[in-house]
């Protein structure tokens, strides 16, 4: 059995974007809960679920 990139690719692309778009509003957020260095270290590190957990978790709504 072979993986088929063209399914891959773009979910890998979504991966990443969804990666960027979460670390640079990480960045940009003047108070997180928790610790920036937390989240980032999330965001990066366990894939699809760290971003989405960060958005919904992580960022302090006013």
């Amino acid at each position: 059995m072979s993986i088929s990139w063209e399914m891959i690719a773009p979910i890998i692309g979504l991966q990443l974007i969804l990666m960027i778009v979460a670390l640079i509003s990480c960045v940009k957020e003047e108070e997180t809960n928790g610790p920036k260095w937390l989240w980032a270290l999330i965001i990066i590190f366990v894939n699809l679920v760290g971003p989405v957990l960060y958005f919904m978790i992580g960022r302090k709504r006013y």
